[in-house]
Order: structure tokens, then sequence, then C-alpha cells
């Protein structure tokens, strides 16, 4: 039983489980809000292995303990990195790092002192060579996006400087600018300069507060000192990563392969107990981190700002495809005609993402957040699912914005990011269009 709109866009249908009535649109998944038919059709399998399985469960278990103690506090947590388990995640990395230091000795030692031998500076050469690969690297700022200083952009790092003062914490050295629906922020370079990664596939489609709510959510990362972004522990966790994987056993095929595999079972088992007890002792304040990072947000932009900034990062998804379509569009005429073509593409493309973006009904918002509130930590161990997030955001206010992004500053915000957006919008069109 199907009746369509006049529009011809919509229709309604009836629930194969519950028979209620259930919108249709061809832009977007059917399901019915009164029994969950079809809410979730396309769940991804969870990323393989052992070591994302162990993220997954202890992400679960501490999923809604922490969202129940960040409620009890009104959104308010001990500071993240000054308890028991991140002093012992920081003498762990130290450890980890003692290691390296020692194999980069040895090796050299080695190189330096055994040429007499034969075999001795080839072990020393790779000796150096393993510390090299296991060392911890700071890092750097990209050289295929836009960067931007506070020369070129002093509207945009002043708004930022504001958030920060709001959230508690200083603003950044340099921005730099990517085509992603994404946004971080980190240190680069070996004095730890700040960097805010901008994503305008994100920045695009939110609206003004939104934006003031996804600064104050990065900076909070900084004013909360999330231990896993940190230099000495985010290294422990590469190199011990490293670790596991080269000594992941080999297809056994003779009798050296299983010797190899024989002596590299004790090391390979002692390295994996240590990256569970490091992501043991760094999950849980890697998750309050984010928790906080979402009160920050709420505090710079409004708690309203906070929630709906959630809501848009659960389309954020479908902002590769949106842009990989007008990429394919514009490429696929040839000729001086097909040069006008991706000209053309390129120019509004991001206004045109902005609004198929904001088009997306309520109905469709509403399924993402039932399907976040469903999967949990099934899929992503590093996020608190979507649902704990909203709730506990809302759960700290309401709080009113701080930080207002009116006209006049985002006018002159986008003035700033217009090159960026211009070579950008050209490198999407490029990347298919050829």
């Amino acid at each position: 039983m199907e009746s369509r709109s006049a529009a011809g866009t919509t229709s309604v249908r009836e629930c194969p489980e519950c028979g209620a009535a259930v919108p249709v649109d061809e832009r977007y998944v059917d399901w019915c809000a009164a029994c969950d038919w079809n809410v979730d059709p396309s769940a991804p399998d969870p990323e393989p292995g052992r070591i994302p399985a162990v993220r997954r469960r202890l992400a679960h278990a501490y999923g809604e303990q922490l969202a129940a103690e960040m409620e009890r506090g009104g959104g308010r947590s001990r500071p993240v990195g000054r308890d028991a388990a991140a002093l012992s995640a920081f003498a762990l990395s130290l450890l980890v790092h003692g290691v390296t230091v020692v194999l980069a000795v040895s090796g050299l030692l080695l190189v330096v002192l055994g040429w007499d031998a034969g075999v001795q500076p080839v072990l020393g050469a790779l000796l150096l060579g393993l510390a090299v690969l296991l060392r911890p690297r700071p890092p750097r700022l990209p050289k295929d996006a836009p960067v931007l200083y506070r020369a070129d952009a002093p509207r945009l790092f002043e708004l930022i400087d504001e958030v920060g003062t709001v959230v508690g914490t200083a603003g950044v050295d340099a921005v730099v600018v990517d085509p992603g629906a994404n946004a971080a922020v980190t240190t680069y370079g070996w004095r730890a300069h700040r960097m805010m990664m901008l994503g305008l596939g994100l920045w695009e489609i939110l609206p003004p507060q939104e934006r003031v709510a996804l600064l104050g959510h990065e900076l909070g990362h900084f004013a909360h000192g999330d231990t896993r972004r940190g230099f000495v522990t985010g290294g422990a966790v590469h190199a011990l990563a490293t670790w596991f994987h080269m000594l992941t056993p080999i297809p056994s095929r003779g009798l050296l392969d299983w010797f190899v595999n024989a002596v590299t079972f004790l090391p390979r088992w002692a390295v994996y107990g240590l990256l569970v007890l490091l992501d043991h002792l760094t999950l849980r304040a890697s998750q309050r981190a984010e928790y906080l990072a979402d009160v920050s947000a709420a505090w710079a932009g409004s708690t309203e700002a906070a929630t709906g900034l959630m809501d848009r990062m659960l389309i954020a998804p479908a902002v590769g495809p949106e842009l990989r379509r007008e990429s394919v569009a514009a490429g696929m005429r040839g000729g001086p005609s097909g040069r006008e073509a991706r000209e053309g593409a390129e120019q509004g493309l991001w206004e045109r993402l902005a609004q198929r973006m904001g088009a997306v009904p309520e109905h469709e918002y509403e399924r993402l957040r039932r399907v976040a509130a469903r999967r949990g930590h099934s899929v992503d161990s590093t996020h608190p699912p979507t649902h704990l997030r909203r709730r506990c955001a809302a759960a700290s206010g309401p709080y009113p914005a701080q930080v207002t992004y009116d006209e006049d500053r985002a006018t002159a915000v986008a003035h700033e990011l217009a090159p960026a957006r211009a070579a950008l919008a050209a490198r999407v069109i490029r990347d298919h269009a050829g």
C-alpha cells in the first residue's frame, strides 16, 4: 500500500513489521520509527583483529560508566591526565621509549666498535634502522594542503583565540585547511607548536554557532589534556603497534618459518599484553576527554549548538560521496566544454554542498541517532557513542553562547578562507575529473 505525494519525491508506505506509516524519500533509507524496521540496513563490520576487539570491549565497559559520572557531575570531571592511570601510562610509555633508546645505543656501538668483525656492523645497522622505525615522531605541517597563519587570517585566529579563552586554553599557531568532513588539533615540530586541522567538508555545512562549538570541542582537547594525543604516550602506542606488526606470525611453509614463529611467540604476546595494558590505562581518560571537549563546545557555542554539531557529524560520512559525485559529473564531459564544466563545478562547490546537507530531513537525523545508539562502540572505540555524548552535553547545561559568530565575523572569516576554498574546490574536481 503506497501513496505518492504531489511533489513526486516522497511517499508513504506500510511498515512490513508493524503496519505503521513509513515516510519514503528516494534519497534516504526507508525505515519505521515505531518499531525500528530497517533502521540500520548497512551496519559495517567491526575492524578485524585482536587489538581492535580488545579496544571495543574496553570502550564499551567505560562508555556508560563515564556518561553516568559526567551526568552526576553536571558535565564536570577530574582533569584528564592527573590520575594514577595516566601516570602509570606515562611511566609505561617511557619504558617503551627506553627500549628504543637501548636499541639505538647498542646499534651505534656495534657500528662504531665492531668494524673488525664483519657481522657486528651489519647487526648494528639493523638495530639502528629498527630504532628509527620505532622512534616517536612529532607531526609535521602537510605540504599538500593550504596552511594559514595569523597574518593570513587574523579574524579567524581572533575567533579561535576567543574560543580558547572561554574553554581555558591558548589558541593555535597554524590552521591546516583540507576538503574532508573532519576537524582535529595536534602539535607539530619538536617545539610542539599547536595546529588545528579544519575540514571544509564539515565547516561549510555547519550553521554559524555550530562552527563556534566545533572550535570549542577541538580546543577542549588541549584544555583537558587528552593523554592519547600526547607525544610520549602516542609515540609509545605507535612503537608497540609497530612491534606487534613485525612479530606477526608468518605462514609456515617449512622448518625455518616454524622456528621463527616459535622464537617470536613470547615476545609477540608480551607486546600484545603491553598494548592492552596501555589501552586500559588511557582509553578511559581519552573518552573522558571527549566528553569534556563536548562540554567545552557547549560553553563556547551554546548547548544547542553543541548537540546540533553532533547531529551534523552523523551526516558527515555523506560529504565525501557528495564531493565525488560533483567531481565525476564535471569529468564526464571532454574537450573545451569539459574544461568549462570543471571550472563551473569548482565555483560554488562548497555552497552546493552546504545546500544539499542542509536539506537532510529530521526523519533521517532521527534514524542516524538511533543507528549510533545501536552500534555504540561496536565500530569506533576512540569516541563515545553519539547518543551518550548528546546526553552528557545536554546534562551539563543549558549554556548560552559565550562566543557569537555574527554576520560581520562570518563575512570576514569567509574572505580569509576564500583562497583555500578555491584551491581545495579545484583539487576535489580534479581528483576524478582528470
